[in-house]
């Protein structure tokens, strides 16, 4: 039985939500810039509610990408989530940002560095492997662009923001996907994984708390 899903991601510049219906198709509603998650996460919701007539209370399941990545960004859909669930009996899940990142590659390969752009010289960064399941390689962390550089070996995928920031030498032989990749479609497929469960942690609203990047985090790097 296909489940019924909606999917909220807000971790960077990117605002996307979609929907999966009962017969297994996605549509979404997407947009990239500064500022635009506080005034579209709710419109985009009403929208695909009322172009293919359902009710947050008949979803099997809400998805909302939980970080790292962007405080305001996280921090919008939270507060949103709060108040589209409020009263729903719904299952919430609260999904590993770099982990649907890698998802929407769709590609085998030895590593996938899944990346998002930090403060200073820096990236969230966290690296998989994707066959059956998706296999996780080393934990989400934020580091200097000089290791990432060190980690990335010919053959491997790139995914996220931030890459530009990457030397042209390092990129050789590496696919890209940039941000046109990111999209709330790819927190679906990484529910729809066997392994779910080691990626998309079911919560509930009142205690959903965001795992966002943090100016500490990132002087931490050089301690």
């Amino acid at each position: 039985m296909v489940k019924k899903i909606l999917a909220y991601e807000t971790s960077t510049n990117i605002c996307s939500v979609a929907f999966q219906n009962a017969e297994g198709k996605v549509f979404e509603k997407r947009i990239q810039g500064r500022s635009v998650h506080s005034d579209n996460l709710f419109l985009f919701t009403q929208q695909l509610m009322a172009e293919h007539d359902f009710k947050i209370e008949d979803m099997d399941a809400v998805l909302v990408s939980n970080g790292p990545g962007s405080y305001t960004g996280l921090r919008i859909a939270a507060s949103a989530i709060k108040g589209i669930m409020f009263g729903k009996n719904v299952d919430l899940f609260a999904c590993n940002t770099l982990a649907s990142f890698a998802m929407a590659t769709e590609n085998n390969s030895e590593a996938i560095h899944s990346i998002i752009d930090a403060r200073r010289n820096h990236v969230y960064h966290q690296a998989f492997k994707l066959n059956d399941e998706l296999e996780i390689l080393s934990e989400a962390k934020v580091i200097e662009l000089s290791d990432l550089e060190d980690q990335i070996e010919s053959g491997n995928i790139l995914i996220g923001t931030g890459i530009d920031r990457i030397s042209k030498k390092a990129l050789e032989n590496v696919q890209v996907f940039d941000v046109s990749f990111i999209s709330a479609n790819s927190l679906i497929r990484l529910f729809q994984l066997k392994n779910n469960a080691d990626f998309c942690i079911k919560t509930h609203p009142e205690e959903l708390n965001s795992n966002y990047i943090s100016s500490s985090q990132v002087n931490n790097t050089n301690t």
